[in-house]
C-alpha cells in the first residue's frame, strides 16, 4: 500500500457511499468495446476481473470466457462434470446465470449447488480431486465465479482444470485468447440457451457440496481436539461464500464456536473500509477486519475468510490481527511437529516474496525450502505428489495436506487454515500469536513491509525482464548482496521482477498488472530503520536499471 490513509478506514460507511447493486447489475448487459484494452478479457493470477461500470466485466465477456472454457475442454480431452461455484458478489449471480446457459448449450454437466448456494473456491478444487481421485478418463475440472476480496463492483471467473488448483498461463492464455476473438467477432459462434432451460437441462445437476466437505475435515485436522478442548473460537465470512458452512462443522464436531456476523449483503455495508476507503473483504487488513479485531478477548482464536474463502485472517488475544507471514511460520512449524503421516521428505512451499522467516524455521525442522515465483499455480504439484506438505503465499493464501499424507486441496483453503488456529491451540495451550512469539525469540524477528512505488509501462516492462548481470550494486543496505535473482530458486522460473538478498534483509521488486506502479517487498532482521533503508536503496537499485535501459 502507499502512505496515504483514508479517513474512511476502519470505520463503516454512509449508505449513500456504498455501490449501487440494482445500476450495477444492470450494467452487466451493456456492451463492451472490444478494440479498447481496458474492455477485453484479461486472465491475471487468479482469472478474469473487472466491473461491469468500466465495461470489463459485462455479460459479453461472461458468454465469450464460457465458450471459450467449454473449446478449451473439449482441445484438452476434459470430457468429465465440471464443478461450479459462486460467491456473494453482486455480479456472480448474474455471472453464474450466463455460464449455465453456454456450459448446458454446449452439453458440458455442470455441477452446481443443491440449493442454489454459494460455494467457495476451495470446496471446489476439493470437489475436483475427489471426483478424480484414481480417475483415467472422465476427468472433471471447475470454474469459480468470484473477484476474491476485491471491492462490491467487482466481478471475477476463473478456471481450474483437473489437477483442481489455478489453471497455469497457458490455459488461460488460450481461453483470454479465444474470448478476446469472440468479443471481436459480435459473439459469433457462441452456443447458448435461457436459463430456465438450461437449469432444468439434462446437463445441469445439484449436488451436496456442503456434507461432504464437511465430513472430510477429520481427514485433515484433528476436529476431536479442537471440541475436546472447548477452544472458544470467533468466526467471520465477511458475508462470504463460507458462511453457509461454518454452521454445519459446528454442529458435526461440537464446536464452541460463534459465527459473528451472519449478513450476506451485496453491498458488504456491514465492512469497514480498507486502508483507501474502499469496502474489501481482505481479511489480511487491520482496517477491513476492525471489527473482529475489537472482539478478540471475546475468543481464544478467532478468524475470518474472504469472499470465496481461499484466503484467512487470525485474530489472536495476544497479537490481534496476525500477519500473514507470521501466521505461516507458525502453522509451518506447528503441521511438521504434528503430522507424523507426512513423508519425511515433505518440504515447505512458499513465494518469493514471503518472510525468510519460514526459511528459518524450515532450516529449524530440517524441511526442505521451496521458493517459488508468485501465485498459488506453482504449489499444484507439490501438494498432489506430497512433496509439499505446506504451502502458501504471502498474500493470506495456503492449504497444506491431509493427515496420511495425500492431498486436500491444490488451491487455497482459508477454512482449513482458521481451523487450524484452533487446533493450534488446542494442543499448545496458546493462541499461534503466541507460537510465533516464540519462534522469533529463538530465529530472530523480521520487519517485512510492502510499498509501492510509481512506474511507467516502459518502466514495468524493463523490471519483468531485469536479469541478475544488469544489477551492479554489491551490497544492500550495508550488507554484501549473497543473491540476486530473477528466477525462484525452487523452480528456476521467472519471477517477473527480481529479487536481492543479504544476510539480514532482502527486498523484491515486481511490477503491478493493474496499476502504473510496482511493488517492493521488503524484509530485515534488524529492525525498522534497516527496513527503511533497505526499501530506500531498492527504488535506487530499480531506477539505475530504469535509467539503463
Amino acid at each position: 500500500m502507499t502512505d496515504t490513509v483514508s479517513p474512511h478506514a476502519g470505520q463503516r460507511l454512509a449508505p449513500s457511499q456504498l455501490v449501487d447493486v440494482a445500476a450495477l447489475q444492470n450494467a452487466y448487459f451493456d456492451q463492451p468495446d472490444p478494440s479498447q484494452r481496458s474492455q477485453q478479457v484479461a486472465f491475471g493470477t487468479s482469472g478474469h476481473r473487472g466491473s461491469s461500470f468500466a465495461r470489463s466485466f459485462n455479460e459479453a465477456h461472461i458468454l465469450a470466457i464460457a465458450q471459450a472454457v467449454c473449446l478449451y475442454r473439449r482441445e484438452q480431452g476434459t470430457d468429465g462434470p465440471l464443478f461450479l461455484g459462486i460467491d456473494t458478489h453482486a455480479l456472480s449471480r448474474n455471472a453464474f446465470e450466463t455460464v449455465l446457459e453456454v456450459f448446458a448449450a454446449n452439453g458440458v454437466t455442470t455441477i452446481i449447488d443443491e440449493n442454489l448456494g454459494f460455494t467457495p473456491t476451495p470446496v471446489i478444487s476439493h470437489a475436483i480431486l475427489t471426483h478424480n481421485r484414481g480417475r483415467s478418463s472422465g476427468r472433471a475440472d471447475g470454474v469459480v465465479i468470484s473477484p476474491s476480496h476485491n471491492p462490491p463492483a467487482d466481478g471475477g471467473l476463473k478456471y481450474n482444470p483437473p489437477h483442481g488448483g489455478p489453471a497455469d498461463t497457458d490455459a488461460t492464455g488460450w481461453i483470454e485468447k479465444k474470448a478476446n476473438a469472440f468479443l471481436l467477432d459480435k459473439l459469433a459462434g457462441i452456443s447458448r440457451i435461457p436459463y430456465e432451460k438450461a437449469l432444468a437441462s439434462e446437463h445441469v445437476r445439484r449436488h451436496d457440496y456442503i456434507t461432504g466437505y464437511v465430513a472430510d475435515l477429520a481427514t485433515i485436522l484433528d476436529m476431536e481436539a479442537i471440541s475436546g478442548a472447548g477452544v472458544k473460537i470467533g468466526i467471520d465470512p465477511l458475508g462470504g461464500a463460507g458462511l453457509e458452512y461454518y454452521q454445519p462443522i459446528i454442529d458435526r464436531y461440537r464446536l464452541n464456536a460463534t459465527i459473528v456476523d451472519k449478513q450476506v449483503d451485496p453491498t458488504f455495508g456491514f465492512m469497514t473500509a480498507d486502508w483507501d476507503g474502499k469496502i474489501r473483504m481482505d481479511c489480511s487488513s487491520p482496517y477491513a477486519m476492525a471489527s473482529l479485531i475489537g472482539m478478540r478477548n471475546r475468543f481464544d482464536v478467532a478468524f475470518a475468510n474472504d469472499t470465496d474463502a481461499d484466503r484467512h485472517g487470525i485474530v489472536t488475544r495476544s497479537s490481534g490481527l496476525m500477519n500473514p507471514n507470521h501466521y505461516l511460520a507458525a502453522a509451518s512449524a506447528f503441521l511438521f511437529a504434528n503430522r507424523p503421516g507426512w513423508r519425511a521428505d515433505a518440504a515447505i512451499g512458499k513465494t518469493v516474496v514471503s518472510s525468510a522467516i519460514i526459511d528459518r524455521v524450515a532450516t529449524k525442522l530440517g524441511r526442505r525450502l521451496v521458493e517459488v515465483p508468485v501465485g498459488f499455480k506453482w504449489f499444484v504439484d507439490g501438494l498432489i505428489s506430497g512433496d509439499f506438505g505446506f504451502a502458501g503465499e504471502e498474500s493470506a493464501g495456503a492449504s497444506f495436506l491431509r493427515k496420511d499424507g495425500s492431498v486436500w486441496t491444490t488451491d487455497k483453503d482459508g477454512l482449513i487454515l482458521g481451523l487450524l488456529a484452533a487446533e493450534i491451540t488446542a494442543k499448545t495451550g496458546s493462541d499461534p500469536g503466541v507460537l510465533y512469539d516464540g519462534l522469533t525469540a529463538e530465529l530472530g524477528k523480521p520487519c517485512y513491509a510492502r510499498v509501492d512505488a510509481p512506474a511507467t509501462a516502459a518502466q514495468k516492462a524493463v523490471l519483468k525482464n531485469l536479469t541478475p548481470a544488469q544489477i551492479e550494486t554489491r551490497e544492500l543496505a550495508g550488507q554484501p548482496i549473497t543473491a540476486i535473482l530473477s528466477n525462484a530458486p525452487g523452480n528456476d522460473a521467472a519471477i517477473g521482477g527480481l529479487k536481492v538478498v543479504t544476510e539480514e534483509g532482502w527486498f523484491a521488486a515486481r511490477p503491478s498488472g493493474t496499476e502504473e506502479v510496482y511493488k517492493i517487498y521488503a524484509e530485515s532482521f534488524r529492525d525498522e530503520a534497516h527496513l527503511a533503508r533497505i526499501q530506500d536503496e531498492a527504488k535506487q537499485i530499480v531506477g539505475k536499471a530504469f535509467a539503463a535501459a
